[in-house]
């Protein structure tokens, strides 16, 4: 436990209001009977493998085949590796994964609650200070600040107090015990304003930055396996031996790749975006969940994560079919790199190109069984 005692002014300049003081203690565990290190290394592996079991359930009852982008023949006939196969290379690379998470975790200090009204006060002080530049700015547009907010000063005091650059001289905590002077305080606005920055927007950004860093990661390493014979050969080709991907092939891939593209990419991403442990709960089981979306096999209508994004089910298939696959190289979040860089799918409407495959796939079964 960390105690920590605060009443000072965040700058040397007396009319900004104090900041509280705070007491550290530890969180405590999201589930009480697990410690959130542990937490934190389940969780994906466990949500990779439940939502997977949803879809194959789905899969193999063929419950929905008005929605499949192939039909069980395909799965059967096209795909070039067994479900055993993929299982025990996903697991595999579940395995690396774990392991780099604990190593993450280790890395991080003890989660710690206490301060949250500490680092609110923070960022109002960051408003108050960002304040006293709009009498300048409003200058610039040729309006007298000052004389607006003595104008309104009785009707609107608080528009009074931004106008005149943060000073809102009828709002005290008490007076100092040394000088006598009235202690400032925050207007209500400036610590709703500190809450919804601290609460919502700061972690929005930072899972925004985790997202973009991710998908460039990927898009560029991904298209590198692609372009360079020998990568691809090496090392991507594995992931393309399921030309009907389906939802537990997700992290069918070389286990060298397994961890340069998906676990170290998202470790960075994380670190880069500053999250807390918890954030990285959420990012990580977020992004396990998103790219077992995308090889699920099927375009529900009802599906949120196939709306928010243009990547989904439909759009990474696509990449893996022979005709596709110098395409779509984004994932798994957004498709912004490949239309900047013009790798988007432009060769018109797949329905013709899924139909002859289907045809052929059924041709292929009924001839094996012919044989046998």
């Amino acid at each position: 436990m960390a105690n920590v005692s605060i009443l000072t002014n965040a700058s040397t300049m007396a009319d900004l209001p104090p900041l509280p003081s705070y007491t550290l203690t530890p969180v405590e565990p999201l589930i009480s009977f697990i410690p959130d290190f542990y937490l934190s290394l389940i969780l994906p592996v466990a949500t990779y493998w439940i939502v997977s079991m949803i879809f194959h359930y789905i899969d193999v009852k063929d419950i929905w085949p008005q929605y499949r982008l192939h039909t069980p023949a395909e799965i059967t006939s096209r795909n070039h590796v067994s479900r055993y196969e993929v299982a025990r290379d996903v697991i595999i690379q579940q395995i690396i994964q774990t392991v780099v998470g604990a190593i993450l975790g280790l890395t991080e200090p003890v989660e710690m609650k206490g301060r949250e009204d500490y680092d609110i006060a923070r960022w109002a002080t960051r408003l108050r200070l960002a304040q006293r530049a709009l009498p300048q700015l409003l200058g610039f547009l040729g309006l007298n600040a000052a004389a607006i907010s003595k104008n309104v000063a009785v009707s609107h005091p608080m528009i009074a107090g931004l106008l005149a650059g943060g000073k809102y001289p009828s709002l005290a905590v008490g007076l100092d015990i040394v000088s006598g002077a009235p202690v400032p305080a925050f207007a209500s606005w400036e610590i709703l304003a500190a809450k919804a920055l601290y609460w919502y927007i700061v972690p929005a950004i930072q899972f925004g930055i985790g997202i973009v860093f991710v998908d460039t990661w990927q898009y560029f390493l991904h298209r590198a396996m692609h372009m360079n014979k020998w990568l691809y050969t090496t090392f991507h080709s594995r992931h393309h031996r399921l030309y009907v991907p389906y939802a537990y092939g997700a992290l069918y891939n070389h286990p060298f790749e397994g961890f340069l593209l998906d676990t170290l990419g998202a470790s960075i991403g994380y670190k880069l975006a500053g999250m807390t442990a918890r954030q990285g709960m959420i990012f990580f089981t977020c992004s396990t969940i998103k790219t077992v979306d995308d090889h699920c096999g099927y375009s529900f209508p009802w599906d949120p994560l196939q709306h928010i994004t243009g990547n989904n089910a439909a759009y990474h298939d696509i990449h893996h079919q022979s005709w596709g696959i110098k395409t779509n190289f984004s994932q798994p979040f957004f498709t912004f790199w490949d239309r900047i860089l013009g790798t988007v799918w432009r060769g018109g409407n797949t329905e013709a190109r899924y139909e002859r495959a289907r045809k052929a796939a059924d041709f292929k079964l009924k001839a094996e069984k012919v044989e046998t």
